[in-house]
This record gives structure tokens, sequence and C-alpha cells, in this order.
């Protein structure tokens, strides 16, 4: 199934308020490891290239709350939030309303199923545009039973012609819409997406999902939810490499690792083009699967001309909390043929280490020459590479 070029648009439910699990309160809200479950939810959505656009449908008064949640950390590909209706159906057919993007895939997922994974997201959607509609699934462990109103067994159903369904639900965009156009005028209120989508006379395709995929619906829910997400963080180490490369420019300062270096060059970019800073950001965002630099900072925004790569450096770090990983060890090297740099070395592992909240001894900054060979050796630019390591916060 080819995903070059797909397009994704994503709904997240999240109106409801959960009776079952008994929290007096929104279940997508309850924390786990210093997170909301929703942000866990929305967390692969928003890190899947394939994905343009997100909605998240909340009851009206939660929505402020959840804008400040979810859009407070200079995401790049924000979250917009509409108010729900009285049934799932309905808060599913106002975000429907609200599409802006020009994506072919629609998924509709859950805001209580934390523990999405990207490869869920991609299989499932490179389904729908193959069948048109497909949902993730797994094989049913138990035997089931169908019953009477007065309790008694009628029959056994075939265990191996049943699945238990998950989300996200993927269908091509016109269809879904159609399916829910039809549903309203006839006054039909699905279990589910695809249901309507079946009443439109589709096949849907089943997308093998994982166990781990849960939706949190009752109180041994939150049990299971907190032993997965222990087990996934406890000992997490991620290991992240960075490059960058800018021009020497006249009337230009010097900036690296936040010291300002006395020379007759600087080095041409839209922010301080601290371009050891930038190698180290991109190796921490590309550890945590957080993007690059210029998904979150991109030279096209104008705020971000001239700006301090060492508060940029803040901003990521504050990314890596949000993500559940604390930084570990930045090793880097300047590559620059002039200045001489040792002089300066010891603030800037001063600096870094100051904005990522972790002691000197974790940075370690070197710089080397290419001895007169290439464009560093011909004075033309500095380049930096920088590896880096994160764990989890656990």
């Amino acid at each position: 199934m080819k995903e070059a070029g797909m397009k994704i648009a994503a709904i997240v439910a999240a109106a409801g308020q959960g009776k079952r699990i008994g929290l007096g309160y929104n279940k997508t809200f309850m924390q786990l490891s210093g997170k909301t479950i929703l942000e866990y939810s929305i967390g692969s959505l928003r890190s899947c290239p394939k994905v343009v656009e997100i909605i998240v449908v909340v009851a009206e008064e939660e929505k402020a709350m959840v804008n400040e949640l979810l859009n407070n950390n200079q995401e790049p590909l924000k979250c917009r939030i509409v108010a729900g209706g009285s049934e799932r159906q309905h808060s599913i057919s106002n975000a429907l309303d609200d599409l802006q993007s020009s994506a072919e895939i629609i998924l509709i997922h859950d805001g209580a199923r934390p523990f999405l994974q990207q490869e869920m997201i991609i299989s499932v959607a490179a389904a729908a545009r193959d069948f048109k509609a497909a949902i993730l699934a797994v094989p049913v462990k138990d035997t089931i039973k169908a019953a009477d109103l007065d309790g008694f067994v009628t029959f056994t159903p075939e265990r191996k012609t049943l699945w238990a369904v998950q989300t996200p639900q993927a269908f091509l965009v016109e269809i879904l819409k159609a399916a829910y156009a039809k549903a309203r005028v006839e006054g039909f209120l699905g279990s589910d997406d695809a249901s309507l989508v079946e009443r439109m006379g589709y096949k849907v395709k089943l997308v093998l999902g994982t166990y781990s995929n849960i939706k949190l619906t009752t109180p041994e829910d939150i049990i299971i939810s907190e032993a997965l997400t222990e087990k996934e963080s406890k000992g997490q180490v991620r290991v992240g490499f960075g490059y960058d490369v800018h021009q020497l420019a006249e009337a230009r300062k010097l900036v690296l690792g936040g010291v300002e270096i006395p020379y007759n060059y600087g080095l041409a970019g839209h922010s301080d083009a601290d371009v050891l800073l930038h190698a180290i950001k991109d190796a921490l965002l590309g550890a945590a699967a957080l993007g690059d630099i210029g998904r979150h900072f991109p030279d096209s925004d104008p705020k971000y001309k001239g700006i301090s790569s060492l508060l940029l450096l803040e901003v990521v770090n504050d990314k890596l909390v949000a993500a559940g990983y604390k930084v570990h060890n930045v090793d880097a090297v300047i590559v620059a043929e002039k200045p001489k740099l040792a002089p300066y070395i010891n603030e800037m592992n001063e600096n870094i280490a100051g904005s990522l909240k972790v002691k000197t001894n974790q940075v370690n900054i070197k710089a080397t020459t290419t001895e007169g060979l290439g464009f560093a050796g011909r004075k033309e630019g500095i380049a930096a590479y920088a590896v880096t390591t994160i764990c989890s916060l656990n």
C-alpha cells in the first residue's frame, strides 16, 4: 500500500463524561505519569507527518481548558477545538462540518485511547485509501455468547469470525460525510462510525491492531493503563543525532553555544544562527521523535527573527518534558577553521546545561578544524554535529 502523498485529517472524540469509570469528570483529563490521557491520545497523531489536521471534540464548557492544554507549547500542528453534541455521533458530525484541510483520509479516534502508535495510523489510513473504509481491530480471545433479555444463551457465534473493534477508524472523507448525512436524515444512531458506512453498502476492511490499544472505560482500565505506561517508560533511553551548517557573513555577530565570540564574521540565518544549538536541538527533538527545528521554529515566522537559540533550547526542553523525557547527556562538536574556540567552551557548556536544566558534566562541547579542507577549511561556514541521549522521567 503506497503512503507517498497521503494526507490525513483526524477527529478525536473527547466530549463524553465516562460515567462508567467513576471519576466524576471527563476521563480524558485523568493523568498518567504527568500527562493527561487526552495528551497521550493526541500525541501520536500530532507527531505523524501524514496528519495535516486535528479536530478535538469536547463539551462546550471545556473548550477553553482543552485549547490551553493542547495548544500552549508552540506546536506546529495546532488542534482545533469543537463543541460536541448530545451523542457521540452528533459530536463527530459537528467536527466533520468543521473540516478545513484537503485531506483525502479522515480518522476518527477515541480521546480515551492513549496507546495509539504511529504505525497503526499509517496502516489503517493506507487501508482506507485502498478499500475506502478500514478499522483497527483485534481477534476476540474469549468465547462470546448471545443472550435473550431474560439472560439465557440463545447461540454461540464462531469465535474465529469475531473481532473487537478499536480506533482510529479510517475512511475516504467524502464517504464518511455521505454516511453521516444519510444517518442524520434517517435519524439513525450507530454504535461506531463504521456502522454508518456499512449502511451505505461499503465493505469495511479490518486492520490488525494491538491489544494494548485499550479504551479507558471501567476502573480496571485505569490499572491496566498505569501498568502499560510504566512498562513503556521504565528505563527507556533514546538517542538523537543533529547536524547543522551556516555560512559565514559580514555584519553578523558570531554566536556559538549562546556565547558571543569576537570575530570579523558571523553566521547567516533567520535567528541568531547559533549552529551549535541548532544541531543540539535537532538531536534532542529527534531522540523524542518530535520532528526537527524547522517544524517547530520555521524561518518563515517573523517572531523567530534574531531570537536567541538559548531561549529556543529551553522551549525544546519543555517539549521533551511534556513528552515524558529528560535530557541525559549532550555531546557535540563544532567544525570551524577560525576563530579559536577553546577559550569559550566552558561557557558554552554552562549555557547549554542551564537551558536544559542539567549539570554541566552532562554537556560536552568540542571544537575541531578540517585542516583547510572543505567549506569549513576555506572559512566559508561553520558546521556542528550533536549526539544526545534522553531518558524517561519515571
